[in-house]
Order: structure tokens, then C-alpha cells, then sequence
């Protein structure tokens, strides 16, 4: 048998066999021994064949056998084990990130982070920024300053507020026949703006902590749902879906080598072309075109320390090889 993936619970996976039926199921006892350094060697997105159950009713449990090859996943470093990698959705057309500037304040390194490695593995990026009813004027004027930051460098970036529904309505277009899987720190809205894009779901969400204005966990476990179809229609579109995912609080890069990190910035891949030496690694040597433009402000400075801090984060040690 065969189908997808389409939630995660630990140590129990829901997949959806291809003739539409749902089969709760776990790995197979060996299948962790295959050399996946993960702490989710299947994720929500995955293609799998599995095992039926031996026998019927409550106590039968199917397997996962294999996982098909993968065109593309999100993945990052396991907070608590720095050998182990977690792998957020697989096969995705897109990626969601959704930030907020304040409440809780998502930071430029994690941003950063993110668009770094969703490079690595070919997924297109969207940055939503969420909470706009929320801002006075001078955070107004710090969104707008970071939307016009990204999207000088090529990312499309998109203001809305999940709690209003102001700007919702204009993301469907954007989702129409895609798989999009959604991330960004805890209580930024991934939940909200779901509940906006799908009426009657009603995901669980939860308040911001008053004392760290932080956001608490209320997705658990990875799912992957479906978008209602764009009505009328002009032309028939593949099914649209997408993949709630838990907030995270880090962004650890993973399986990155300090010579590959200058490809994962747009703006500073643009101007290492006229570098000195080809592998120039932009912070001391001379006749770098990347420290030049910082010094000119055509990169920005908070988007060099990103990348310094990841070359610092695989000088260190802290990355290891992906299995």
C-alpha cells in the first residue's frame, strides 16, 4: 500500500492511501536503524508504502516500510541534539513564514535562518507579516522598512492581520493548487490565520505571555489539511493544501558547509561574483566585493551578521553532517 502523509503525532503517523481511505500507522522497528539521523524520519508530506495490519480491529497496527525520494524538505538542526536534524514538511511548493514585529518580535537572524536553508532545499519563501491591527505608528514603520528590505533582495512579502482578516482573502490566490507548508515563532498567528482560510476548523490558539510578550505552544504535532477550492473557477487546479506545523522558538541551519552559505543569500551570492578570490569567505579578505557593498549599504547589516553568525555557528562545531 501506498499514500501520504498527512499528520504526525510522535510516534504514530495518519496517512492517506491513495484510493482516499486514512490508516493511523507507525515505523517499522528497523526503520530507524537505516542511518536517518532524525528525530522524525517521516514527516507530514512523505510519500510512503507501508504494511496492512495482520490481523483486524482494536491492536492492529500497519507499518511504514520506505519513503519515497524526496524533491525537497524543510529541515533544521534538533534544538536538544545537536547530531540530529528535524525535519519540518517534505515535497512542499512553498513555504509561508509568518513574523511579527512585535508580539512576540520575530528576529532578523531567524528570519534569516529560515531563508537560508529553505534556499538550500530549492522551496520558494513567502514572508507574511501578521498582527498589523496591533502596531502603533513606529512599528508600522519598522514593518514597512523590513518588508522593503526583503523584497529589495527577491522575497515577496505580504502584510495582513490572521485576527481581522484584513489581507487574508488576498493569500488564496497564493495557495491555489499548492502544498504550502506554514512556520514562524510561537504565537505569531499560524493557527489564527488558518481558522481565517478555513472556516470550521477552529485550530486551538492561545494568548501571548504578558510577561515575555512570547508566544506559547498550541500546535503540538504536524498536519496537513485542505484548502477550500477558489470559487468560480476559471480553470480546474490541482488540490490545495496546507501543513500546520508547531512554532519554533530557533532556527538552527543544518548540513551546511561554511563555502556553500554565500549561494543561501540572494543579495551577497550577487556580489561575491567580484570578489577577489573565488573562495572568499567575506569577512577579512582583501578586494571582497561582499564587504564593499555592506560598507556602500547595498546589503544590510543585519542580514551580514546573519550570515556571520551561521559561518561562526559551522566554525564552531555546532552544526554537524547530516545522515
Amino acid at each position: 500500500m501506498k499514500g501520504l502523509v498527512i499528520k504526525n503525532t510522535g510516534s504514530w503517523y495518519t496517512v492517506r492511501l491513495d484510493d482516499g481511505q486514512l490508516i493511523d500507522c507507525k515505523i517499522k522497528g528497523n526503520f530507524r536503524l537505516r542511518g536517518i539521523r532524525s528525530t522524525n524520519p517521516v514527516a507530514v508530506g512523505d510519500r510512503v508504502s507501508l504494511t496492512p495490519p495482520l490481523a483486524q480491529g482494536e491492536g492492529a497496527t500497519a507499518f511504514i516500510t520506505e519513503i519515497e525520494d524526496r524533491r525537497n524538505y524543510i529541515i533544521r538542526k534538533s534544538i536538544n541534539l545537536s547530531k540530529q536534524s528535524h525535519i519540518i514538511a517534505a515535497n512542499v511548493d512553498q513555504a509561508l513564514l509568518i513574523v511579527t514585529v512585535n508580539r512576540p518580535q520575530t528576529s532578523t537572524t531567524f528570519i534569516d535562518r529560515f531563508l537560508a536553508s529553505a534556499e538550500a532545499y530549492r522551496v520558494p519563501v513567502i514572508l507574511i507579516f501578521n498582527k498589523t491591527d496591533l502596531l502603533d505608528d513606529d512599528e508600522r514603520r519598522y514593518q514597512q522598512m523590513m518588508m522593503t528590505l526583503y523584497e529589495n533582495i527577491g522575497y515577496e512579502c505580504r502584510a495582513i492581520s490572521a485576527e481581522t482578516g484584513d489581507g487574508v482573502e488576498e493569500l488564496r490566490p497564493l495557495l491555489a493548487g499548492k502544498i504550502t507548508v506554514l512556520s514562524g515563532n510561537s504565537g505569531v498567528g499560524k493557527s489564527t490565520l488558518i481558522n481565517r482560510l478555513i472556516p470550521g476548523l477552529n485550530l486551538r490558539t492561545a494568548e501571548i505571555s504578558d510577561a515575555h510578550q512570547t508566544g506559547m505552544h498550541t500546535t503540538t504535532f504536524s498536519e496537513m489539511v485542505s484548502l477550500p477550492p477558489l470559487a468560480p473557477c476559471s480553470s480546474p487546479l490541482a488540490p490545495s493544501y496546507l501543513i500546520d506545523t508547531p512554532g519554533i522558538k530557533g532556527f538552527g541551519t543544518f548540513d551546511m558547509e561554511p563555502e556553500e552559505l554565500t549561494s543561501y543569500f540572494k543579495e551577497i551570492f550577487h556580489f561575491s561574483k567580484g570578489c577577489r578570490f573565488s573562495n572568499c569567505t567575506h569577512t577579512h579578505e582583501p578586494g571582497c566585493a561582499v564587504r564593499k557593498a555592506l560598507d556602500e549599504h547595498y546589503i544590510a547589516e543585519s542580514r551580514y551578521q546573519s550570515y556571520l553568525s551561521m559561518l561562526n555557528d559551522k566554525e564552531e562545531g555546532k552544526y554537524r553532517e547530516a545522515y
